[in-house]
């Protein structure tokens, strides 16, 4: 099911390697729509690390749902599924080929975090400055920061991390063609 009001798209789906690539292709064309167009690589490249992840990792079953949302100068895009555990960003081996997806989303997003949905799933989500569609370059506009934050407003701890705070990883492709 695909719905887009204005400022909003969401995509529930199997995170099957076949779906991811249709999903991304879904993202660059809302984007395209909202005249976005210069986020539409970062965009796809950190959907689709989430989405890999939700393959390789997500317990009891792949269904998860995709949302883009836009306010004011951000784009946030979420990934939401059925697994409680909250993903850990792994420092991988250089001649690894895996383990590198959230250390790019991290890399390549303003901000990025994880939090328990429910008492049964997460959601994992990354953000993107919008206003930068003619502007500089975000890497030089924005420079690395993280940090650690805690909500007691749910029964469960809020992790979120902001910006690149850990050296940049080599580059890697994604597990997922399409």
């Amino acid at each position: 099911m695909i719905s887009h009001p204005s400022r909003h798209c969401t995509v529930e789906l199997q995170a099957l390697p076949s779906r991811i690539g249709q999903v991304r292709r879904i993202v660059s064309a809302q984007l395209r729509y909202w005249h976005l167009d210069s986020l539409i690589d970062r965009a796809a490249l950190g959907v689709t690390e989430l989405l890999t992840n939700v393959h390789l990792h997500a317990r009891p079953d792949k269904t998860c749902t995709v949302e883009l949302e836009l306010l004011l100068d951000r784009l946030t895009v979420s990934v939401r599924d059925h697994d409680p555990r909250l993903p850990v960003v792994d420092d991988a081996d250089p001649l690894a080929t895996c383990g590198r997806g959230l250390a790019m989303v991290a890399a390549m997003s303003e901000s990025w975090g994880a939090r328990p949905d429910g008492d049964s799933g997460k959601v994992v989500w990354f953000t993107l400055p919008a206003t930068m569609a003619t502007s500089e370059p975000f890497a030089a506009a924005h420079p690395p920061r993280r940090a650690v934050e805690e909500t007691h407003a749910r029964p469960f701890p809020e992790v979120e991390q902001v910006g690149p705070g850990r050296p940049q990883p080599a580059p890697a492709r994604s597990a997922v063609a399409g």
